[in-house]
């Protein structure tokens, strides 16, 4: 400051302390504005149009890993029923004695840990198996979905 000048002085228009700015600081605020609330929900609009292809991709993984677990599970259970009931007799007698999907799947059920009543409900919706009709030489269930076989 140079020694010849007047100390500054506020006028009214600039002082933050009118009569008008007093009354407003003394007023409390509830709630939150109608802009606050429309930019809360313009971000989880976002963050869910982000998120839910994600989880739908994960859940449909999740099936198609569950198919491929089901149809390696029919493959140890082919085994184990050949083990157990004799390579003869289940290569020769219950094998062919069993001509749809379905009954094989029936003389396979006993060697599952988890099994259903019907070979429909085992596999999740969507996908499908078919088992070989011959067990010489012994080969893996043929596992498809709407776009094809899956090869696992």
């Amino acid at each position: 400051m140079l020694a010849n000048s007047p100390p500054p002085t506020l006028t009214v228009a600039s002082a933050p302390f009118t009569a008008r700015g007093i009354a407003a600081m003394g007023r409390r605020r509830f709630g939150f504005s109608l802009i606050e609330l429309l930019a809360a929900v313009a971000i989880i609009g976002i963050m869910a149009f982000l998120a839910i292809p994600q989880v739908t991709r994960m859940r449909s993984d999740g099936e198609r890993n569950l198919a491929i677990s089901r149809a390696e599970a029919l493959n140890l259970a082919t085994a184990s029923l050949i083990q157990i009931r004799g390579r003869t007799q289940a290569i020769s007698i219950d094998w062919p004695a069993a001509s749809t999907n379905d009954l094989r799947y029936a003389a396979v059920r006993p060697y599952l840990a988890y099994s259903e009543t019907t070979l429909a409900l085992y596999m999740p919706s969507g996908y499908s198996v078919t088992f070989p009709t011959s067990l010489e030489p012994l080969r893996k269930v043929t596992l498809s979905d709407s776009a094809g076989q899956i090869f696992y």
